[in-house]
């Protein structure tokens, strides 16, 4: 969601500059700055800045330069210059202090000297909406130019978690037998062989092996690689989507890891893991 755009427009006597920047954020978070000569304009750009921006903490500046005669008038308040005066005045004079400048320091007491901007006309507008929208087309090209190199590193994410879990496939041919072998074993040399009910060595092995049987969790983790390799292809914002496709992959090996009883297939498991974490931090910057 990170994105930057900038338009400047000289129409002569005026120069329109429209800056619009964003970073990560769960939701829109609109900081609109603009001049308060087109402040009834700002519910209108807001709109489409909602619309466009869709999510991350957004801020849109909107700054009018004149190149010929004033863009704001001043005036006095002199009633409130005659107040803050005397009072400075006493107070100088309680505290025996100079009475230097005290005029100056009126005059910058707040509300004394009072602003006007003249009224932004429609034909200004229009020459700002121009400019926004030049900007925000820069914005958007930069989003898309960022979104092309993060869809390319997930993309490599979830190939490496598919080719770790091509290894496990390959480790887990000598894992049963192995740990087979490591049971029978330990009952031989702490039983005696002479005691041991095959049968039932059997039947409680089949039932040993089942709870470590981890088909089902790599057909859901290959199935939800593939899904978000497909949502990560469609044109719609799906960074929610693609947030609650790599929790559910998430769970099917964090189980693998659970179930592997094996060292060799729980350090796949870890890169797995190490593979994940880097998703969800680009997923961060995924509309």
């Amino acid at each position: 969601m990170t994105g930057f755009g900038l338009a400047t427009l000289d129409a002569g006597n005026c120069k329109f500059t429209v800056e619009i920047k964003s970073l990560n954020s769960k939701f829109l978070e609109l900081s609109l700055k603009m001049p308060k000569a087109y402040s009834d304009k700002e519910l209108l750009l807001r709109n489409d800045c909602s619309k466009n921006l869709e999510r991350g903490k957004a801020y849109v500046s909107i700054t009018v330069e004149k190149q010929q005669g004033e863009a704001t008038t001043a005036g006095i308040d002199r009633k409130k210059l005659t107040i803050y005066y005397r009072e400075l005045q006493e107070a100088a004079k309680e505290l025996g202090e100079p009475s230097q400048n005290l005029l100056q320091l009126a005059l910058n007491m707040p509300e004394v000297i009072a602003y006007q901007e003249e009224n932004g006309t429609d034909e200004e507008w229009a020459l700002i909406e121009q400019t926004y929208q030049q900007a925000l087309k820069n914005f958007q090209t930069f989003r898309a130019d960022e979104g092309r190199i993060l869809k390319q590193d997930l993309e490599l994410r979830i190939k490496n978690i598919l080719g770790c879990q091509d290894e496990v496939e390959k480790l887990e041919v000598n894992r049963i037998p192995a740990i087979r072998e490591r049971i029978s074993t330990l009952l031989n040399e702490q039983v005696g062989k002479e005691h041991i009910d095959q049968n039932r060595f059997e039947q409680e092995l089949i039932y040993y092996i089942d709870k470590l049987d981890i088909t089902e969790e790599k057909i859901r983790l290959k199935s939800h690689c593939d899904y978000f390799i497909t949502t990560l292809n469609q044109p719609d914002a799906n960074g929610k989507k693609l947030g609650f496709i790599a929790q559910e992959i998430g769970r099917e090996i964090n189980t693998i890891g659970s179930k592997a009883n094996d060292a060799s297939m729980q350090q796949q498991v870890v890169v797995m893991k190490e593979e994940l974490e880097k998703i969800k931090e680009q997923l961060l910057n995924v509309l």
